[in-house]
């Protein structure tokens, strides 16, 4: 399993001796693929070797890639609640991630919804006593609601809304940075039915100098201290009064579950999960950005301007993240495919872009030399994921690798290979690959 303390040490061991921290975490000799994957192209009659095929676009190949075929090594771990195949990043706090492959429903089920805690979930939770305390400096009058006064007193809404991990992807980070090891599955796109929180503020009347929201919730902090808040981040007002932007209490027409925040949680789609609290226990309207628990230092924030990777930023050169950047995954074939020579590959899979929406899906089998343009699909609602479709051909035997690439409604792009390195590992949304061999 894996944990923040093997990480802080391959993160030493990293400076010290490169190519042993390699082999640690990909659990095999670095040659003929060097540092985080590099191919030496004489190498590639090896790698051929390994993977029993011949590559045929080889030469299209860049450089910083691990084959697809190769990349994925991680084993599951049972989760109450939660579908056997979730892969688990942290043990304490818990946090989970869901393979690719076990994402391909259009409406995320519960039990396959990634998990991601800072803190402790709590105990003993008795629906009936929960409280929703509505706090701050810029709200007019202090509240209180049980669930039964959301329920009873304000409209219901149900959105499916997409919610990914900002840190989703730091695995491909170089050098490594600390915090869980995702790959590619803390996503998901379950429908959450609630209330707005523009409804419940307003009813209660916003002051005129309202900047930000923040939450807290019941966890509680690793360390066991009482008063040590594990996270207590916020939002915008203009995100916190967008038409989405709910308390929730339930998630596909049932109860949360427990791990993902029963029984209240915030959900602000197309921002990294971090903004959408759970165990939600109070809202705080603020004058002033928020400044809780992971509002400040490093956590959740980008450099303003591109630094070179290893670098040290300081606090005042960082920019909080807001919206999610344009991304897509490939959720059939599941990695390591085998198909006939002159047989047609059906594909299929999701993409989204934070608050905006998605324009096209395009799929290369080559290594992005050519694209081919895929059948996209509206979203749900606002925030919803999309649903993509496509066949490729393929040139005769080998083994090849699928790339997806999404655009969104503004033009941006997903890269081919991870982007820009922060200190956090945050925002990667290269392309999604997997591996195909044709016999």
């Amino acid at each position: 399993m894996k944990n923040s303390n093997f990480y802080r040490g391959i993160h030493e061991l990293y400076k010290e001796d490169p190519e042993k921290a390699d082999q640690l975490i990909w659990g095999r000799e670095v040659h003929p693929i060097s540092r985080r994957g590099f191919l030496k192209k004489s190498g590639l009659w090896a790698m051929s070797a390994a993977l029993g095929a011949n590559i045929p676009f080889a030469d299209n190949m860049p450089g910083g890639l691990i084959p697809a075929a190769f990349a994925d090594t991680s084993d599951s771990f049972n989760i109450a609640g939660k579908h056997p195949g979730l892969i688990v990043v942290n043990d304490r706090p818990v946090s989970a991630e869901t393979p690719a492959h076990l994402l391909d429903d259009f409406v995320t089920p519960a039990d396959k919804l990634f998990i991601r805690n800072n803190g402790i979930p709590p105990e003993n939770i008795n629906p009936a006593a929960w409280r929703l305390r509505i706090e701050g400096e810029s709200i007019k009058s202090h509240a209180q609601f049980s669930l039964e006064d959301l329920k009873r007193k304000f409209k219901h809404y149900t959105y499916q809304l997409t919610i990914e991990c900002a840190g989703n992807g730091r695995s491909e980070f170089n050098p490594p940075v600390l915090e869980g090891q995702w790959t590619v599955g803390a996503v998901g796109c379950p429908e959450w039915t609630g209330v707005r929180l523009r409804d419940v503020l307003e009813s209660i009347g916003i002051k005129d100098d309202a900047v930000y929201i923040g939450y807290y919730g019941r966890d509680t902090h690793i360390s066991g201290k009482p008063g040590h808040e594990p996270i207590s981040r916020g939002v915008p007002m203009s995100k916190a009064l967008e038409d989405e932007t709910l308390i929730a209490w339930a998630m596909n027409g049932a109860d949360i579950p427990i791990m993902n925040g029963h029984p209240l949680r915030l959900v602000c789609g197309g921002w990294s999960g971090s903004t959408s609290g759970k165990w939600l226990n109070k809202i705080v309207v603020r004058n002033k950005v928020h400044d809780g628990e992971k509002m400040t230092g490093l956590s959740y924030k980008l450099p303003c301007h591109p630094v070179e990777p290893g670098d040290k930023v300081t606090e005042k050169d960082m920019c909080i993240i807001e919206s999610m950047p344009v991304k897509s995954l490939i959720t059939y074939p599941k990695t390591g495919a085998m198909i006939k020579v002159g047989q047609k590959l059906p594909l299929r899979g999701h993409a989204w872009a934070g608050d905006l929406s998605v324009s096209a899906v395009d799929i290369s089998n080559d290594f992005g030399m050519t694209w081919q343009r895929c059948n996209l699909q509206e979203p749900k609602n606002r925030l919803a994921w999309q649903h993509w479709q496509a066949e490729l051909d393929f040139s005769g035997p080998g083994y090849y690798e699928v790339w997806a690439r999404a655009t969104d409604s503004a033009g941006k792009m997903q890269p081919m290979v991870v982007p820009g390195w922060n200190p956090k590992g945050y925002l990667n949304n290269a392309c999604h690959r997997i591996a195909v061999k044709v016999v």
